[in-house]
């Protein structure tokens, strides 16, 4: 089963994927990650947190913060396990390009 997402005031089953990755970092997780972190392969220049592009953290690592919050980071309790694990895959894989 794919992981559902909501746009536009729709659910779509979308596969796991770099683009889905990018849109939950983007705009798709509440707070936006943008908001905050840096990270160049999203377009995304945040003032708040780390820059992601020069910590270059690992899928765990990301996860982890998702999952208990890291610092002023709050948890992101309103994503599902299945967007968790494809945001923190896109954040590990797109911080070393």
């Amino acid at each position: 089963m794919y992981p559902r997402l909501c746009l536009f005031r729709g659910w779509l089953l979308l596969p796991p994927n770099d683009e889905v990755g990018k849109q939950l970092f983007l705009k798709g997780a509440t707070p936006a990650c943008a908001i905050c972190h840096t990270l160049d392969a999203a377009g995304a220049a945040g003032a708040v947190g780390p820059s992601l592009t020069e910590l270059q953290p690992d899928a765990a690592r990301v996860l982890n913060a998702l999952k208990n919050g890291i610092g002023q980071m709050p948890a992101y309790t309103s994503l599902t396990p299945e967007q968790m694990q494809i945001l923190s895959e896109y954040v590990a894989k797109a911080s070393r390009e």
